[in-house]
């Protein structure tokens, strides 16, 4: 066989194999266990610092864009890989291309990619979006990268031969109609097999975060309690687990005298408190709605540390979600009787986006820290760093005091006449993390005089407080509205200058507001 004639079959043989192996995975994926399609972004993203993370997310169009786009260039650049190592093949069979060689393609194409990508995919092999414990999720990863290998190995060397098969009479052309119509029955199973891909391609996006991911809650429709429906929502997955309750554990382990391990059912023997707490994300802009409050229901972290029995060097505890989520938390925080291990949200159990059937609530901490679909307590030494810390959020997780004007809209136009001595009522949201909101004023020029505003809703120490204003410009002009919070402690809202973007922004929330006659 000629060298470019072994390379065209390799090269159209691995192509269909590519396509088989992302099919199988996609399957795989729709059952609930994860595949490199989607780990391999977990594995990469924490190498990519947050200035250059951010400016990558701009330049797509957003983070879910930016999922979307991991996830199809690795399809792509797997598919690629496949036509290569087709190519490869084809040179290396071209001078006997019916000789069997199972033993050395099962080691080329199954064996070793499944090792090099169990190194390479290590910290990210504990993934499951059925609630599998991190030990059984690791097992479960490996054997779907394994089915995935051997579909590309099997399908790789079945198309070669079916290509390569010799014919009863000899030909002069080697191109000949023979090889032509193989390779056209052979192209027609590959369109086969990648509709079958499209099929499930649009069901797993159907079923993606994309439609709740960047959820924001904030202007008119803002509540004391936020509707579950409403609550913000940011996740790191393309889709989020969906917990098989029958097979989740929560472990906890590490710096402990005791190691435990509990089911479902086991948390019945905690009692179990109410808190209202609200969350913030680190991410959150002066002026957006990154931040929701609920009344949550759990039990204290506490209660399980105290059962394990912390040693003496554990100094932080890292939280663990079954989608391979980490996050770390000082010891101190974590045995506070405020920071809970919530089952319930709002009267009812977490929804599924929302950290089913566990969740941290960490008060005072930005939403990085709590934890959702939490499956594993680790007490560690003062070094453990989770996904975010990793790639360089930080060091600093403890939210400033905030506020934010919700009505009206900034660049709103008002009318004097239409008003007809009618107060305007300026209302939004103040935070102060754990430390509560005691004093919110407003200025109606740009931050030169303040006067007080109304507190409609205190909430607790742990959660935003809700305010109003009753505003009557004196004249018809531009204005620039500002707002500042006092926090429970008395301390008054202000720029921190060295407090890096990265540990989340401080500053004052303007609109314009232009008023006539």
């Amino acid at each position: 066989m000629s060298r470019s004639k072994a390379i065209s079959i390799g090269l159209l043989a691995g192509l269909i194999a590519g396509i088989s192996m992302t099919v199988a995975m996609l399957l795989l994926a729709w059952i609930g266990i994860a595949t490199p399609l989607a780990i391999i972004g977990d594995r990469l993203s924490v190498f990519i610092k947050p200035g250059p993370f951010l400016q990558l997310m701009g330049r797509v169009g957003g983070y879910n864009q930016l999922k979307q786009l991991g996830v199809g260039s690795t399809m792509a650049g797997q598919i690629i890989v496949s036509m290569l190592g087709g190519a490869v093949f084809g040179l290396l069979m071209r001078r006997n291309p019916q000789r069997r060689v199972t033993a050395w393609t099962m080691s080329i194409f199954v064996v070793l990619p499944v090792i090099m990508l169990a190194i390479v995919l290590w910290p990210v092999l504990g993934t499951s979006y059925l609630g599998f414990p991190i030990a059984s999720a690791r097992m479960m990863t490996l054997i779907g990268v394994t089915v995935g290998v051997l579909v590309f190995e099997r399908t790789l060397i079945g198309s070669f031969l079916f290509l390569t098969r010799p014919k009863s009479q000899r030909a002069t052309d080697e191109y000949s109609p023979s090889i032509g119509r193989r390779a056209l029955i052979l192209g027609g199973l590959g369109a086969l097999i990648a509709g079958g891909g499209i099929v499930l391609l649009r069901k797993l996006y159907d079923a993606a975060a994309f439609s709740y991911d960047g959820t924001q809650y904030k202007g008119r429709i803002v509540q004391p309690v936020t509707p579950n429906d409403l609550f913000y929502c940011v996740t790191k997955n393309v889709i989020d687990p969906s917990v098989d309750e029958d097979l989740w554990h929560l472990e906890v382990n590490g710096l402990v005298q005791s190691p435990r391990a509990y089911r479902i059912q086991d948390l019945n023997s905690f009692t179990q408190v109410e808190q209202e707490t609200t969350l913030m994300c680190i991410s959150n802009g002066l002026d957006a709605g990154l931040m929701s409050n609920a009344v949550w229901k759990g039990i204290p972290l506490i209660d399980f540390l105290e059962a394990a029995g912390p040693l003496a060097e554990a100094k932080r505890v890292r939280l663990y979600g079954v989608d391979n989520y980490t996050d770390t938390i000082p010891i101190e925080k974590a045995l506070e009787p405020t920071t809970l291990l919530a089952l319930g949200m709002n009267g009812v159990e977490l929804p599924d986006r929302h950290g089913y059937p566990m969740r941290a609530i960490v008060p005072g901490y930005f939403g990085e820290k709590h934890v959702k679909w939490l499956t594993r307590i680790e007490l560690t030494g003062a070094d453990a760093k989770g996904f975010y810390e990793t790639q360089g959020w930080g060091p600093d997780f403890i939210v400033p005091t905030r506020s934010r004007i919700d009505v009206p809209d900034n660049d709103a136009r008002l009318s004097l006449g239409q008003l007809s001595g009618a107060p305007i009522q300026i209302k939004g949201v103040a935070f102060g993390g754990d430390r509560g909101i005691s004093r919110v004023e407003l200025s109606d020029d740009d931050g030169e005089t303040w006067d007080e505003a109304k507190i409609t809703y205190p909430g607790t120490k742990l959660t935003w407080a809700l305010w109003s204003y009753d505003w009557k410009p004196d004249s018809a002009d531009d204005y620039t509205l500002v707002v500042r919070a006092t926090d429970g402690e008395g301390e008054v809202q202000e720029v921190e200058e060295d407090r890096g973007w990265f540990s989340g922004v401080t500053g004052f929330h303007k609109i314009v507001v232009h008023v006539t006659a």
